[in-house]
């Protein structure tokens, strides 16, 4: 690798963040950054109010990678952003008014078969009654008929638009430089006659061109590059809840309850903001108007629109009578769509594309990817250069075998996912989200 070579990097979230710190560290001397606006992006999938942080996977490579960052997590660098707590695994075998992941007891089994494989503590928590034992906030019936979990210490949350805001600010000083709003809004790439990209296009209509071109858009990915069907743009349902201060000393000792069966989960109450977030993990709902490819709906940076689908609204409110039922009836302050980009094995593609030799893309997160914030430039940039081991070379490179293949065949996950199948946005959620956006581009406008 010629480090003086101009690096590209699209996208302001923590895999373009990721990268560019990464760079800059190994002594590559021109990394620059474009995006719709300075990180935390407002409607990116790197900010929020809490991401969990955990290192329960039924894949070992995964395991062992977000131990490593769990890890750092803990020191000076990343700590201010980030919570301790435990992990509460749920399942059950049937949930009343909503369909649940078949597949989630054996995804069960095999995280806690990885965790001591690894060596690392957990411990069974098989009854309701052992679980409100250790946990007394819940109140409510807790995933019943058969209910299961186990639980983890070593786990936690971080607060997202923080820890983003804060990489982003190590990026500025190692020299990283960015570009933002209609300069930094990447529509298009200039090709060369071999396939090779010589320049990005923006909105504002300039080019800017460089020698290798970092692709990390997340969920507006497949919208920006030929993707062969690695990947999709989906968004999942997250619900805000706030809290008086007798609930927030009530519930503080929360764990984060994550139910396999039916992909809801909680955090424990936000200090800042005394809000009370609950989401699902889901396979979500596509948006497929635009390009033919499902992406998140065009418009400015913003926070999140206030809008989520009826039958979303209504799994979140089943998740909440499951473990409050006495707040359930309060319903949510505020309502939003994460978007996720999903692959289809849940892995991340880290990757040169097969038609343009000097694009790489760093993209995939599926849900689970803020967790390695600390570690995933590492990786990142050991895949752009080609020096990691053979087996994680492999894993993340970019899947060509789905090409030809419908979506909705191949899209399955890893398995951790619960709740029904994915879905596209009917035309009249589609034009009231689109209200929505509206209405929140305006407020922010407003700031």
């Amino acid at each position: 690798m010629n480090k003086n070579d101009r690096i590209v990097i699209v996208g302001a979230g923590i895999f373009g963040l990721g990268s560019a710190l990464t760079l800059k560290e190994k002594g590559y001397t021109s990394v620059t950054v474009l995006d719709r606006a300075m990180p935390p992006v407002p409607d990116g999938s790197s900010n929020d109010i809490s991401r969990v942080i955990r290192f329960d996977y039924g894949d070992e490579v995964y395991a062992r990678m977000a131990k490593e960052a769990y890890d750092l997590w803990l020191t000076p660098t990343y700590n201010e952003a980030f919570h301790q707590t435990p992990c509460l695994w749920v399942t059950q075998k049937e949930s009343p008014g909503q369909p649940i992941q078949p597949d989630a007891e054996e995804y069960s089994r095999k995280t806690r078969e990885v965790l001591t494989n690894m060596g690392e503590p957990w411990h069974s928590v098989p009854t309701t009654e052992a679980a409100k034992k250790e946990f007394p906030g819940f109140t409510g019936p807790l995933g019943n008929p058969g209910f299961y979990a186990f639980c983890n210490n070593s786990a936690g949350w971080a607060d997202a638009g923080l820890a983003t805001a804060r990489l982003a600010a190590r990026c500025v000083a190692a020299g990283v430089s960015f570009i933002t709003g209609p300069n930094g809004q990447v529509t298009d790439f200039e090709k060369n006659l071999d396939g090779t990209i010589a320049a990005v296009k923006t909105s504002a209509g300039n080019s800017i061109r460089g020698d290798k071109f970092i692709v990390a858009t997340g969920a507006w990915t497949a919208s920006l590059i030929p993707s062969w069907n690695t990947m999709i743009a989906a968004a999942q349902i997250v619900g805000y809840m706030r809290l008086t201060p007798e609930e927030m000393v009530r519930l503080r000792d929360l764990p984060i309850y994550f139910n396999l069966s039916t992909g809801f989960f909680c955090f424990p109450p936000h200090d800042g903001t005394n809000i009370l977030k609950v989401a699902c993990h889901s396979y979500g709902y596509t948006h497929s108007a635009e390009k033919d490819v499902s992406s998140p709906p065009s418009a400015p940076p913003s926070k999140r629109a206030n809008f989520i689908p009826d039958d979303g609204l209504k799994r979140l409110h089943l998740g909440m009578k499951d473990i409050f039922p006495d707040l359930e009836p309060r319903g949510f302050e505020r309502v939003g769509l994460c978007w996720y980009n999903d692959t289809p094995s849940g892995d991340f593609i880290l990757d040169y594309h097969p038609a343009h030799k000097n694009m790489f893309i760093a993209t995939g997160g599926s849900g689970h990817a803020f967790k390695f914030l600390p570690v995933l430039g590492k990786y990142i940039v050991g895949c752009f250069e080609k020096q990691l081991p053979k087996e994680y070379l492999e894993k993340w490179q970019f899947p060509t075998e789905y090409k030809d293949r419908f979506a909705g065949d191949v899209f399955k996950g890893d398995g951790s996912r619960g709740g029904p199948e994915r879905r596209e946005l009917t035309n009249l959620e589609h034009d009231t989200f689109t209200t929505a956006l509206s209405a929140a581009a305006t407020r922010q406008s407003k700031i």
